[in-house]
Formats: C-alpha cells, sequence, structure tokens
C-alpha cells in the first residue's frame, strides 16, 4: 500500500503532538532545587506518625517531586534514644523524640510527663503544646542538639494494660512493674508501684515474659499499634494519668540550607498536621476500644478515687519537680501556662 507525502507527514505530526502531551508535566506549585531529607521515626507507621507522614507527602507533591522527606522507621536511621545525637552529628535531618527516654536532654519537656496536668482536651492539648514549644527554657533544650520543634505530636492521655491481678483501687499498683516515665513514673512510685522507661518497642516482649506488669502509653493507638492486646489481660480507660512529650523536630542546620520557599511550604504545613493527627487518633479510637472491651477487662476508677490520686499524688511530684528545676529554669511557669491555657480555650468554648 502507497502512502502520499501528506499523509506521512500528518501522522508524524500526530505522533509528535501525542507524544508531547504525554511528557508534559504541570508545573510545581513551589519550584525548586532537588532536596532529599531523612526524618527517623521509631517502630511502624501509625496515628502518632500520621502527622510527619502527611507533611512529606504534601511536601512532594507541591514541589513536583523536588523536595523528598524520607521517613526512616524501626531504628533505620537512628536509635530510639539516639534521635537528638543523630541530628546534632548531622547524620538526619529531623525526627520524633520522646521526652522521657533521655530526661537530661531535654529537662523542660519533661512538664508534659507531670501526672494529670489539664491536657485532656485537643484544642488544649494543642495550644499548650504550641505556646511551650516557643518559651526560651524549650528553645534552650534544642538549641543545645542543633535542633528546634517543627510541630508537636498531639498526644492522647496516657493509660494503662497489662497483665496478671486488674489494679482495681490503688492500692493494687503496690509492688507492681510499670513502664512509666517522667512525672507519671514517680507518681506511680508513689503509689507504691516500680517504674522502668522502658522504650516502646520492647514493652510486648516484657510483658509477654512477665518482666512487666502494666504499660502506660498513650491511648488507644499505641496499645493496639504494639499488639499489646495480644499479651494483655485488662486496661483502665479513665485514669488519664498523664502525657508525654514527642515532638517532630528539624535540625536548624538542615532547615536554615533551604530555599525560602521551601521553609515556608514547611511552616505552611503545620496547621494541617495537627488536623491529621487528632483525626487519626479519633478514627484508631472508634476502630480499637470495642475490641479492647471484646477481649479484656476495662477497669474504670470512681470520681472518688481519681480526686483522691491527684490529691495525694499529683501536686506533690509537681512541686518536687519545680524544686529539682529551679536552678534551670521557673518550672511553676510553665505549669502555670498549661493550666492557663485550660482556663482560656475552655472559656471560649463556653461562650460559642
Amino acid at each position: 500500500m502507497k502512502f502520499s507525502k501528506k499523509i506521512l507527514a500528518a501522522a508524524f505530526a500526530l505522533g509528535y503532538a501525542m507524544v508531547g502531551t504525554a511528557v508534559a508535566q504541570p508545573a510545581p506549585e513551589v519550584a525548586g532545587p532537588k532536596v532529599d531529607w531523612r526524618f527517623s521515626v521509631w517502630g511502624n507507621p501509625r496515628a502518632f506518625t500520621a502527622g510527619m507522614e502527611h507533611v512529606a507527602k504534601r511536601v512532594k507533591e507541591k514541589t513536583g517531586g523536588s523536595f523528598n522527606i524520607t521517613i526512616g522507621y524501626g531504628e533505620q536511621f537512628s536509635k530510639d534514644r539516639e534521635n537528638l545525637d543523630s541530628i546534632k552529628l548531622g547524620a538526619i535531618d529531623g525526627a520524633y523524640f520522646c521526652n522521657f527516654y533521655h530526661p537530661g536532654k531535654n529537662p523542660a519537656f519533661m512538664v508534659f510527663s507531670l501526672p494529670f496536668l489539664p491536657l485532656g482536651d485537643w484544642d488544649v492539648n494543642i495550644e499548650a503544646r504550641k505556646r511551650l514549644y516557643q518559651h526560651p527554657a524549650f528553645v534552650k533544650d534544642m538549641d543545645q542538639w542543633g535542633a528546634f520543634v517543627y510541630a508537636a505530636a498531639v498526644m492522647p492521655q496516657y493509660e494503662f494494660m497489662g497483665r496478671g491481678k486488674p489494679p482495681q483501687n490503688m492500692a493494687d499498683w503496690k509492688g507492681m512493674r510499670v513502664r512509666a516515665g517522667g512525672g507519671l513514673g514517680d507518681a506511680m512510685a508513689k503509689l507504691g508501684a516500680v517504674k522502668t522507661t522502658t522504650t516502646a518497642t520492647e514493652v510486648y516482649t516484657a510483658l509477654q515474659r512477665g518482666s512487666m506488669d502494666g504499660v502506660s502509653l498513650p491511648y488507644s493507638y499505641a496499645h493496639a499499634a504494639y499488639k499489646l492486646p495480644e499479651v494483655s489481660e485488662w486496661f483502665t480507660s479513665n485514669m488519664s494519668p498523664g502525657t508525654s512529650a514527642c515532638p517532630a523536630v528539624l535540625s536548624k542546620a538542615s532547615f536554615n540550607k533551604l530555599p525560602p520557599q521551601y521553609q515556608k511550604l514547611l511552616k505552611d504545613l503545620v496547621p494541617e498536621t495537627y488536623a491529621v493527627q487528632v483525626k487519626a487518633y479519633q478514627d484508631i479510637d472508634a476502630k480499637n476500644l470495642p475490641a479492647f472491651r471484646a477481649k479484656l477487662k476495662e477497669i474504670v476508677y470512681t470520681p472518688q478515687q481519681l480526686e483522691e490520686l491527684r490529691v495525694k499524688v499529683a501536686k506533690p511530684v509537681w512541686d518536687e519537680w519545680v524544686a529539682a528545676n529551679k536552678k534551670r529554669f521557673n518550672g511553676q511557669e510553665l505549669i502555670d501556662i498549661i493550666i492557663q491555657t485550660s482556663d482560656e480555650v475552655q472559656k471560649k468554648k463556653n461562650k460559642k
């Protein structure tokens, strides 16, 4: 079959146009150079990690793949307790870290581990963390590691899960070996429990082998994430003994090397991280709690028991912490900021 020159020319022209259309890519919203970051996280993807996973996804989308944040799980980039050290050494560009893994590295951050502070409300939780992470004492803690807090990990209240005799009243905690860090650990010690700061990745084996009786973790996502119901017999659901500080921190050196448009992009994404985290926690609670109640004994304390715990245990721990840190910073001021933030947020809600 013969083809005219005009038909062949038209075919080539059409083919060229189709190829050009296929390879054409939309311009990125935020143009810039190729940058690859490493961000360290312990454990596996879960509600806790949802915030930075969202940031990594959005950064890649908005820059057309030019700015990539690779999240390394399970100590891929750094040991659990050495994330701040790794940032200082320049081995990673950012990480989550938990305050009670190494209190000496971040003394001001330990205020969030004091027992029975009013952080149960999500709005209070977020606002109090945002305010305190800008406080000079917190900034100083991170300066020594060449880091700064990028976004708070909005930690839910902790609860206990364990095996053996259920702690039906406060006296039952005496002699129990529990995973409880910071001020929460001090509070449990005042109840007669034996505290330990075992990392989250080690608690399953500890419960399974019987070397630990109870584990405090953020309720309920972390209990499920580390599969504790498999080796547990009971859980507390309204003790709300406290929380912790496990923020996402970035290397100051790495951040300062970014072009201004990338720095702005990261800052603009912070509010989204909070919305994503809260939704992740709420969604996982809706799934986990029915499963917990179907398999485990739920322990619900009376208001009288909880008030006794606050009076006898919480306030003394606060006072001891303030006294222990008086040469470093004004601990009472940090506690007051949390309480004042709670009052302000609640008043605004009541006016609506």
